[in-house]
């Protein structure tokens, strides 16, 4: 008989879509998202050219423990991203080199942890995209029961099993199953939008046209009155 805490199967966001989204920046994404999705500074990247594309696998422990972690490296599948719920505890590292290139063998495609890591150096030599709050060189303990495949907290954000993940130099955001297919024409329109004010400012454009309007609705300008 199954655990109830562990679910083992769940929709995922087809490869497709996973890889037509992978073109773009973490910020881009956030932004057609409605400027939120993305989780806390605390976590990024072991090393800012890591990126890390994929669909959420969850994973939720108690601080110090990584007994589910092990459980759910066994059980996720090749392109999906451990997301992990370690409740931002930094005084032990859930994760090392030895998982981690368990990890990386097995197909999963990178690491996402709300709690420490260590063996930075090796992890970085590897190439695997490892996103966490930090690092600490004491090791866990393998005791403690958490859950699997059920929706976690991680920087402040909700992620469900299934959910897309990206993580760049910037940080980590996470939309939506449902989601991230429809969100895909405006990440091209926003890009194309900012590749041409990028070209704009460099003729010389560079006033914000905006810029007055918005102090005048803010308060700061009288009608009719401009910086």
């Amino acid at each position: 008989m199954t655990s109830p805490d562990i679910i083992r199967t769940f929709d995922r966001v087809p490869a497709a879509i996973v890889q037509q989204a992978s073109k773009y920046q973490a910020a881009i994404l956030a932004d057609v998202a409605g400027r939120r999705g993305a989780m806390h500074g605390r976590i990024r990247a072991l090393r800012p050219d890591m990126k890390v594309v994929g669909t959420a696998f969850t994973v939720d422990v108690r601080p110090g423990d990584n007994l589910m972690i092990h459980a759910a490296m066994s059980l996720a599948r090749p392109g999906d991203v451990l997301v992990i719920d370690g409740k931002g505890d930094q005084t032990a590292a859930l994760m090392g080199t030895i998982m981690m290139t368990a990890c990386q063998k097995l197909g999963i495609a990178g690491v996402v942890i709300d709690g420490s890591v260590r063996d930075a150096l090796e992890i970085d030599e590897m190439k695997f995209p490892v996103f966490s709050v930090g690092t600490n060189p004491n090791g866990p303990t393998k005791l403690v029961p958490g859950r699997i495949g059920h929706p976690v907290t991680v920087g402040g954000v909700t992620v469900n099993p299934g959910d897309f993940i990206l993580g760049d130099a910037d940080g980590v955001v996470v939309v939506e199953r449902e989601k991230i297919e429809s969100l895909l024409p405006l990440a091209a329109k926003k890009v194309q939008d900012e590749t041409d004010r990028i070209a704009a400012i460099q003729r010389g454009d560079t006033a914000a046209k905006w810029l007055d309007a918005a102090l005048r609705a803010a308060g700061v300008l009288k009608v009719g009155e401009s910086l």
